[in-house]
């Protein structure tokens, strides 16, 4: 079974950036849909970005344009680079992709 690692959590001010990144133990991403999801204190697990085997991307509304997901060429590692960071980005980001989850990545956005 694949497995995902995220990396590039941390803590932040609101308007700043982070980078994430998920790899992969394989290079299943130049076939599978992958997303980021997140997971707020007391919150449900939402979808926060996805992308496609072809590149085709999805984003939840309140990250639009904020946000971008994107892969490399080896189809084994999956970034979410956020830009102007605000205090409900804060939470844990997980990787997912074919029924396997990452152990997520604590990002924390203060004033």
């Amino acid at each position: 079974q694949v497995q995902l690692v995220e990396s590039g959590g941390g803590s932040v001010q609101a308007g700043g950036s982070l980078r994430l990144s998920c790899t992969a133990s394989r290079s299943i991403f130049r076939t599978l849909r992958v997303g980021w999801y997140r997971q707020g204190l007391g919150k449900q697990r939402e979808m926060v970005a996805t992308i496609t085997g072809d590149g085709v991307t999805d984003y939840a509304s309140n990250v639009r344009g904020r946000f971008t997901i994107s892969k490399n060429g080896a189809g084994d590692t999956v970034f979410l680079q956020m830009n102007s960071l605000k205090l409900e980005d804060t939470g844990v980001y997980y990787c997912y992709t074919s029924t396997v989850w990452g152990q997520g990545t604590q990002v924390t956005v203060s004033s």
